[in-house]
């Protein structure tokens, strides 16, 4: 209502000509779940809480680092060395390195929820097992209450299968399902590495038929550079000085021991930490066998599972081409083979699969190019709607963005003068996609459509009951996935 002037004068009043516009919400904003060596920020616990980080350096000030893995060394014969006499520890934790190979791939915002730490630097016991339970529906809530994370990666999860399965796919279901229910986000699932087939049906079997359009899964794991020699350490190494010494076969290394200043119990921490590193180093010089376990040690904790690297790539493309690219054909950094190399016949059980329809994603090695992203299918890869990822996340971000910038019209007076900002608002930003290449067609007309109004989207009775219908079509543009070229010989020309 216009203001009633009873005092003479001049009055200004300013009328808007333009319609709100609608502001894309944020594609690749990855929240990471997991066990960290700490979770504290000012003395205060971060444990259960998502906390918004822009860099490792910020990761480590408030989580810490690594978990410190032991690997313990059977007796047998060192000479020559054997692989098979490192001993994987029962658990693994992937969460620090998975984090540090994020960012290597093109990460940059991201959100870190810890649900327990290893390092006895936080509030409650130490965590020295993964366990299923620690991923309960509690976690996923407080995750709702977040609004800007867009990606959901759990890297750890995945070392649950080899124990507990059932527990490792119940989670994996949980996370599809809180996707769906908040519309909003996207999930990043890992497969077991042991064996290609059996790995993948056991998966396929297990993840469940519900919610499968908004997640995606990766097959194999990697080896990586994100774990340098220079971590490692006899602290590594689960095994009595003493077999050491017997173990290795210089006279060199005996040497080293013979000469090298013996922890005793009076020793601080500090003086314990300097000789052993000392000794470590000597070794290292004095023992190429040594060398040869250290680097063993390192081997295998550079195998990683694939979720953040791809969180990483996800990011990368979000932000160079953006969501409608397909996150594919991209090449891994710090990254030197896939754990297996899969064939082009391997992968066409994984990319179509007639009897469940849920598509696992390669990663392969290509000569003379790199390890590359070669699949961009959701799980639901018999879908013609939602068979595609970036199909999925550009509806995700069309439809949160459409849905933030239209609460400023809510309890506004539902007639024709509301149903045309709206659809004017909408139809701007639907043509700042089509100009980007997010839409398909010639003109914006074969793009997308807006529709709202009485007869079209609403009856008398929905205006009586408040309700606004708005209609939106979008034609989002999909991968070539499969280049054919057909060949013909034609006869020679006389001319």
């Amino acid at each position: 209502m216009a203001p009633v002037n009873v005092t003479p004068g001049a009055y200004i009043q300013e009328q808007n000509d333009f319609p709100k516009s609608v502001v894309a919400v944020e594609t690749a904003v990855p929240v990471f779940i997991g066990y960290t060596e700490k979770a504290v920020r000012d003395g205060k616990s971060l444990k259960g809480k998502p906390v918004r980080i822009d860099s490792i350096q910020e990761y480590m000030e408030f989580f810490g680092e690594g978990y410190p893995h032991q690997f313990k060394l059977a007796s047998g014969s060192l000479t020559p060395f054997n692989a098979s006499l490192i001993i994987d520890p029962i658990q693994q934790f992937y969460f620090y390195n998975s984090i540090r190979l994020f960012y290597q791939n093109g990460g940059n915002i991201c959100y870190i929820m810890s649900i327990g730490t290893y390092g006895g630097e936080d509030e409650g016991p130490a965590m020295n097992e993964i366990k299923s339970a620690d991923f309960s529906d509690d976690v996923f809530a407080v995750l709702v209450n977040e609004p800007e994370p867009s990606i959901v990666v759990l890297p750890d999860i995945i070392s649950a299968c080899k124990h507990d399965p059932a527990g490792c796919y119940e989670v994996y279901d949980r996370l599809l399902k809180h996707c769906h229910d908040t519309q909003s986000r996207f999930a990043i699932l890992d497969v077991n590495y042991d064996d290609p087939q059996t790995d993948v049906n056991n998966f396929r079997e297990h993840i469940g038929t519900d919610y499968l359009g908004y997640g995606a899964a990766y097959y194999p794991w990697l080896n990586t550079l994100v774990a340098a020699a220079g971590e490692i350490t006899l602290a590594n190494l689960d095994c009595p000085l003493d077999q050491l010494k017997t173990q290795l076969p210089e006279p060199a290394a005996g040497n080293v021991f013979a000469h090298w200043n013996a922890v005793t119990y009076t020793d601080t921490a500090e003086q314990k930490q300097s000789k052993l590193l000392l000794l470590h180093k000597n070794l290292l010089a004095a023992s190429p066998v040594y060398v040869q376990i250290i680097n063993e040690i390192k081997i295998r904790l550079n195998l990683l599972p694939p979720s953040a690297v791809m969180a990483g790539v996800y990011t990368m493309v979000d932000q160079s081409r953006g969501v409608w690219k397909a996150p594919a054909n991209i090449s891994l950094s710090s990254v030197t083979s896939p754990s297996v190399n899969l064939s082009h016949e391997q992968q066409e059980t994984l990319n179509v699969d007639a009897v469940t329809g849920k598509s696992v994603n390669a990663i392969r090695p290509f000569p003379g190019i790199g390890t590359l992203v070669w699949g961009a299918r959701t799980l639901d890869g018999n879908s013609q709607d939602w068979r595609y990822i970036n199909v999925r996340r550009t509806m995700i971000m069309i439809e949160q963005s459409l849905k933030l910038a239209l609460k400023v019209y809510v309890f506004e007076p539902n007639e024709p003068a509301t149903w045309l900002t709206i659809k004017s608002m909408m139809e701007n930003f639907l043509i700042n996609l089509w100009k980007q290449g997010a839409l398909s067609g010639a003109k914006p007309e074969q793009a997308f459509s807006v529709m709202a109004g009485l007869g079209t989207t609403m009856t008398p009775t929905d205006i009586l009951e408040g309700i606004l219908r708005v209609t939106v079509l979008v034609a989002i543009v999909r991968p070539a996935e499969f280049i054919e070229i057909t060949f013909q010989q034609q006869q020679q020309s006389a001319s």
